[in-house]
């Protein structure tokens, strides 16, 4: 298993690092228009933020896998995660918000071990839609992970699942070994208890990320190799396929410096740039909140510790009227978001 970032004292460890390297090069030579620049041009800079819908909750990097792509870093060796306190002051902001889905991520959220008793306490809020992304193999990792699709049931829960391809092979290579067959176990584990079926209220949904240097293909399409071969593999059933472009930062940035592929990936992006994907992306309707409270435009944001554009910047100082109408954080990173159908943690935009 490889290690983190952090943990291995990488230079892109560092956001900072990791924002020059986006900053310069192609981009500051003018090779390639930044993203500020390239919105300007259709008119859409500055970015603002909207009427608040998805509260997404990062309750820690700590993480069973250690996957290539992973833009959190995330891994059994990092040790970040929210406490109880954070916790207390996240259920008062979701007692008041406006926003009608709730978004538990990480790492690996359940790995958190005050999660179920957040779990319990935010389901009481009456959040129209209640979200925890899991990487499936954590519900085989250990015993006492097991009974988390029972639990999952008894709240409600809609379960987003990271599987990055119906073949054994591309998924232990981007995930690990061992990966493909947990994930199948744990996704027959979720159908026996009703998740993923036709009929059912009780929603799963699955995540694939492209396995290299290269952008997803149609979400549709891909949805439909993804249940044809599932199904007939596998008998196993799911909802919707969320297709996701993976963004030029942390253990993914590291993968195309490493394999000499950054500049042929963001010229990639660049050329994919969509307009009409711009006026959706995640960062208008969606606040990023990291495992110590801090407040971002999105998950990606926080990784690169781009901070919102407020006077409101801690849960502790959340106030939904500041937060509305910001001015959204940009750098070249976005264009992850806005190439082709766009890339949202719901999937494509348009």
């Amino acid at each position: 298993m490889i290690k983190s970032l952090h943990k291995r004292k990488s230079e892109l460890a560092n956001s900072n690092r990791q924002l020059e390297i986006l900053s310069n090069s192609i981009f500051q030579s003018g090779e390639l228009p930044t993203f500020k620049h390239k919105i300007s041009e259709t008119g859409q800079f500055p970015l603002k933020a909207k009427k608040l819908e998805i509260l997404q909750i990062n309750v820690g990097y700590m993480c069973n896998q250690v996957c290539t792509h992973c833009h959190v870093d995330a891994g059994p060796d990092r040790k970040e995660i929210m406490t109880r306190e954070t916790m207390n002051q996240c259920l008062d902001v979701i007692k008041k918000t406006g926003a009608h889905t709730l978004d538990l991520t990480g790492g690996a959220p359940e790995m958190n071990p005050n999660f179920r008793w957040f779990v319990e306490e935010a389901s009481k809020a009456g959040i129209k839609d209640f979200i925890v992304r899991s990487n499936l193999t954590i519900i085989t990792a250990n015993k006492k992970y097991h009974d988390l699709p029972e639990f999952f049931k008894k709240h409600n829960v809609h379960v987003v699942s990271s599987m990055p391809h119906w073949t054994k092979g591309k998924t232990d290579k981007q995930r690990g070994d061992g990966v493909f067959n947990a994930s199948i176990e744990a996704l027959k584990m979720l159908n026996a208890v009703g998740y993923g079926m036709p009929d059912s209220n009780l929603r799963l949904d699955l995540v694939y990320n492209p396995s290299g240097a290269f952008l997803p293909g149609n979400q549709k399409s891909l949805e439909k190799d993804f249940k044809k071969s599932l199904l007939e593999e596998f008998n196993i059933q799911f909802h919707n396929l969320f297709a996701i472009t993976n963004l030029p930062i942390s253990r993914f940035l590291d993968y195309l410096i490493a394999s000499e592929n950054y500049e042929d990936y963001m010229y990639s992006l660049v050329e994919a740039y969509n307009p009409s994907a711009v006026k959706n992306v995640m960062c208008t309707n969606t606040l990023s909140i990291s495992w110590d409270g801090f407040l971002f435009d999105c998950d990606f944001n926080q990784m690169l510790e781009l901070p919102v554009n407020s006077k409101a910047k801690h849960i502790s100082d959340y106030n939904e009227d500041l937060l509305e109408g910001r001015d959204i954080v940009i750098s070249q990173h976005c264009y992850g978001c806005t190439a082709g159908a766009g890339s949202s943690c719901q999937g494509s935009v348009i």
